[in-house]
């Protein structure tokens, strides 16, 4: 794991909020990074579930009663997705080993449905978390966000979302650990 805050981050990787941010998106998060570029980044909140439902949102997949997480702040009227597996849907944009973000969402549907796509290797999202150029650059110079390299799989993802944010920090050790363990509010400790 690359914790050197001037490390450029890539799709693919992990950001998860230093331990007092108190921005409330992104209070113990964990981001996956799909874009970074001269023109802005983009990325999922992997661990912030939303009270609604794929079959309450989608008519076309009324049959799939998957949780739907929160993005992130931008545009929370866009549903996004990634997949786990081979590529199966035209325009995905590989961002991990058997990690893909996005595609032809009527091709994603008719994948469901015939079963050569399965539910549990789909997560989707509302929003998302979006900064200009250089803002999420500015932001790691400042330690906001910590880079994890971890490669992203199912099983990284079947933590509970209250606990990713403190597994993946004890799985980088060292200081990382420690870290895992700080109270939300250090004034309550």
């Amino acid at each position: 794991m690359n914790t050197d805050p001037n490390k450029i981050p890539i799709p693919g990787n992990l950001l998860i909020s230093e331990p007092f941010l108190q921005d409330e998106n992104f209070v113990r998060s964990v981001v996956l990074l799909c874009e970074h570029n001269s023109e802005g980044s983009f990325g999922l909140v992997l661990n912030k579930p939303s009270i609604l439902h794929l079959n309450e949102l989608v008519e076309e997949l009324a049959f799939l009663e998957a949780e739907v997480f929160v993005g992130g702040p931008v545009e929370q009227n866009t549903l996004h997705f990634i997949y786990f597996g081979e590529k199966v849907l035209e325009d995905s944009i590989m961002i991990g080993d058997k990690l893909w973000w996005g595609g032809d969402f009527e091709a994603l549907v008719e994948n469901l449905k015939k079963g050569t796509l399965s539910a549990e290797s789909v997560r989707f999202f509302l929003g998302y978390s979006g900064w200009g150029p250089g803002q999420l650059s500015d932001e790691l110079s400042d330690k906001t966000w910590i880079i994890c390299e971890e490669k992203i799989d199912e099983e990284i993802l079947d933590n509970s979302p209250e606990e990713l944010w403190k597994v993946l920090l004890k799985n980088m050790g060292g200081e990382f650990k420690v870290i895992a363990n700080y109270p939300l509010d250090p004034r309550l400790n």
